[in-house]
């Protein structure tokens, strides 16, 4: 495969997941979840639901809704902390399970908080290192690149049990409280559809490690 084509193949594979995500998520906004509650109430019902307490939830920038372990909070976008809709619900939901995951100890998620410091530096480090190495014609350089990127793959593909973990606590509490099974199935497809883009992440970077692997070895 050239390189060219593999720019067109991950290209190709991040616009259909974000296309698809986007249209879940959209298309769910509109529908408003039959529990009446906010996001933020849901999130704060979740945690209280599984006895965890001390976490804060904050409503944050659009589009930027995240657990943060060193804060031990909750950042939800503003359509999803004040809104009642089933994007909403299962957004704030999932946030919620990853931190249950904290409170609990989870191990995918220990272990990848473990090696983000390596990640942050090797995620910034190994093109430099690869295009230094090509340049001054030194293989050793080139594999010391690979191996960073190599981590960073790694770093992605402990990312999808968190994820998907997250989402399964988050459906299971929602299937507590009692909502019509049409709007299980919604939730699901929104948790699904933002799951995939992790996968989608996943799958581009390993086709990028394995082009640097070939290209090493012709």
């Amino acid at each position: 495969m050239s390189y060219w084509m593999l720019i067109i193949v991950t290209l190709v594979i991040g616009l259909a997941a974000s296309g698809y995500v986007n249209h879940k998520l959209k298309k769910y906004s509109g529908v408003r979840s039959s529990t009446n509650i906010t996001g933020a109430q849901a999130a704060e019902n979740m945690l209280r639901f599984h006895g965890v307490y001390g976490v804060s939830i904050k409503r944050g920038a659009e589009g930027n809704d995240h657990f943060d372990p060193r804060s031990n909070s909750i950042s939800l976008s503003p359509s999803v902390f004040e809104r009642s809709s089933v994007t909403a619900i299962a957004t704030a939901c999932h946030e919620a399970g990853h931190a249950c995951q904290y409170a609990t100890d989870y191990t995918p998620m220990k272990i990848r908080g473990a090696v983000v410091p390596v990640v942050n530096i090797a995620s910034n480090a190994w093109v430099f290192i690869l295009i230094l190495g090509i340049i001054m014609n030194l293989l050793s350089l080139v594999n010391i690149a690979i191996i960073l990127y190599a981590i960073v793959v790694l770093f992605q593909l402990v990312t999808l049990p968190v994820e998907f973990n997250a989402s399964h606590r988050a459906m299971d509490y929602i299937k507590t409280l009692g909502v019509p099974q049409g709007e299980v199935t919604a939730s699901f497809s929104v948790l699904r559809a933002c799951a995939l883009t992790y996968v989608a992440a996943a799958l581009a970077s390993i086709l990028q490690l394995l082009y640097l692997v070939n290209a090493r070895d012709d």
